[in-house]
């Protein structure tokens, strides 16, 4: 089999880094790829939440350089009998459950293959039920990186699954209707509502103001620095989405969780 030249392969896991987890999947893909590179981008994925896994591995996607392999390993239902997929989008390659891992990419990007881990030719011989990650999915990342395509690994996926969030928001006339994709450890609120949605709804001499769940926050600021520590404010945050945030704050605390961000054009 003709090896390709080094590639990279990131690591997104809710496993945390005090257990050998981690270490183990490292192993498993040296073993097979001795040369790839291997990047943590983060094993602080909230445990479980499958939303958080997915929205990060969709802001580092384009970061990263084609043929890169993102592995993600937020797996609540590891045992059971959902499935395990190689992806392609723009390039660049994921191994993770499906279980709406790759909803954001698959939203926002066209599938270039996806395909269903069936092949145990590209497994460890024995497979734990508690731990794929180690026994199919770092085993299947090396493969990758040693050169076997996608279709080798098993059948093609017509449709990966795909979480039930409300990516788009609704837009109606000067309205904007959005909701929280994501909160970040600093509290700020990531919304589902991007630069461009508001720059095509602005017209010329109009302003755009946000409120959330009805509270006026004023017009869209560039940074947290525009108003005074313990204020709250919307801004275009570095993912160009509509973010709330709270000068050297905290705007879950404030606002919650959950509820309806609005851009209204007057």
């Amino acid at each position: 089999m003709e090896r390709r030249s080094m590639c990279i392969v990131t690591l997104i896991t809710d496993y945390g880094t005090r257990d050998y987890y981690v270490g183990a999947l490292k192993g498993v893909i040296l073993g097979i790829a001795p040369d790839v590179k291997i990047v943590d981008i983060t094993h602080d994925i909230e445990p479980h939440n499958v939303v958080h896994g997915a929205f990060v591995l969709r802001q580092v996607w384009p970061w990263y350089p084609p043929r890169t392999i993102h592995v993600v390993v937020v797996d609540p239902g590891v045992g059971s009998d959902r499935r395990i997929i190689v992806g392609q989008y723009a390039g660049r390659l994921v191994v993770a459950p499906d279980n709406g891992i790759v909803t954001f990419l698959h939203h926002d990007l066209p599938a270039e293959g996806v395909y269903s881990v069936e092949d145990r030719r590209f497994t460890l011989p024995c497979v734990s039920e508690t731990f794929h990650g180690r026994d199919v999915m770092a085993p299947v990342v090396g493969h990758l990186a040693a050169g076997v395509a996608m279709r080798e690994f098993g059948p093609e996926v017509d449709a990966p699954e795909l979480l039930d969030v409300e990516y788009l928001p609704r837009i109606e006339a000067n309205v904007i209707h959005g909701s929280i994709l994501h909160v970040d450890r600093f509290g700020t609120l990531v919304t589902n509502i991007r630069r461009e949605q508001i720059e095509a709804v602005v017209g010329r001499g109009r302003t755009p103001e946000v409120l959330v769940n009805d509270v006026l926050l004023g017009p869209i600021h560039a940074a947290f620095c525009d108003v005074r520590p313990g204020e709250s404010l919307a801004m275009i945050g570095s993912s160009g989405l509509l973010e709330i945030a709270v000068n050297q704050g905290n705007a879950v605390e404030r606002f919650g969780h959950s509820g309806v961000i609005s851009v209204v054009v007057r």
